[in-house]
């Protein structure tokens, strides 16, 4: 699954595109930069072998010179890798095959996710990073976070951007990499991006950008308060997601979306990820988001998140970015 060159928490930086970055090779490594995982490639590399909690993770390095060391780079995967075990309680998949590219410039600059012949991510690091690019990176979570879902159909891709855009930040908070301020300034900020245009057809119908990654993202936050809701708050989306990985779906695996959302919903006790989505799936749903914020006790002022524990829905927001999900 691609995950495009993005900024911040996902703002679209233009370029270097994708495509260039993997078309442009970097001191002798242009073997490892075709369009998919480039397996065989991988094999002739030697590997670091980590594993942690019933996960296997072989990592290799492509040719190129690179500031950082080793170490800090499997240093920073297996912090990566620690954050996604704990908000599943488990890793995805049991072995990963994990390569890492250096290319021009600085800051981890892409990933993708593979699974046609083994769980497998590419990460493409600037040459001439830091460890402090390596402290604020979320693109490894957010690629491990892909592994956690069953490959779905193309139209389907918003649940699979979206899951990991939204669990990618709430696994951070309960990881204490970010504080609750910064996770829901960035969805105020951002989730607007993924309400329905003029033109919308519903989430399967309507690939842009915006829908993919932030609609996704708003329909994981809308489901998650809905189950709490439901469930008086002792169940939400993590509880869910955790239940599609004990059923044995993962990337390694194409479930439909209906599997997904039912078993899902099973684990649960509510049908609440089915029911939103025939609401979102093939029509425009535009929330009201700044009702949904004040409901929740999040507010602006200046360029100050208010958090207010007096709201309706503030237990919901509480629970939400909670070590284990749970009130």
């Amino acid at each position: 699954m691609l995950c495009l060159l993005l900024s911040g928490i996902l703002s679209f930086i233009p370029a270097p595109t994708f495509a260039q970055m993997v078309q442009t090779p970097t001191e002798g490594n242009a073997k490892f930069r075709t369009g998919h995982m480039p397996y065989k490639a991988f094999e002739t590399l030697p590997k670091t072998t980590l594993k942690m909690k019933g996960a296997t993770f072989e990592i290799g390095f492509a040719p190129g010179n690179m500031s950082l060391t080793n170490k800090q780079i499997l240093n920073w995967l297996e912090n990566s890798a620690h954050i996604v075990t704990k908000y599943y309680d488990r890793f995805p998949v049991k072995n990963v095959k994990i390569l890492i590219v250096p290319n021009n410039g600085q800051g981890i600059q892409g990933g993708q996710t593979f699974g046609y012949r083994g769980a497998a991510i590419r990460l493409f690091v600037g040459k001439n990073s830091s460890e402090v690019h390596l402290k604020r990176d979320w693109v490894a979570i957010h690629e491990m976070i892909h592994l956690a879902l069953p490959q779905v159909k193309l139209k389907h891709y918003w649940l699979a951007e979206g899951l990991a855009v939204y669990v990618e930040s709430i696994a951070r908070v309960q990881a204490g990499q970010l504080n609750e301020q910064q996770i829901w300034a960035d969805f105020m900020r951002d989730m607007p991006k993924g309400l329905p245009g003029e033109y919308d057809k519903g989430l399967d119908y309507t690939p842009t950008w915006g829908r993919r990654y932030w609609g996704g993202a708003m329909f994981c936050l809308l489901a998650d308060i809905e189950i709490r809701k439901q469930t008086n708050n002792k169940k939400g989306l993590q509880h869910a997601l955790k239940a599609i990985i004990s059923n044995g779906g993962n990337y390694e695996k194409h479930w439909p979306i209906e599997k997904i959302l039912t078993t899902a919903d099973q684990a649960t006790g509510t049908n609440v990820l089915s029911s939103l989505y025939k609401k979102m799936h093939n029509a425009p749903t535009k929330p009201d988001l700044d009702a949904l914020w004040s409901k929740l006790g999040i507010s602006k002022s200046k360029d100050k998140i208010i958090i207010d524990d007096n709201a309706p829905l503030s237990p919901i927001r509480k629970a939400i970015i909670t070590k284990d999900g749970t009130a």
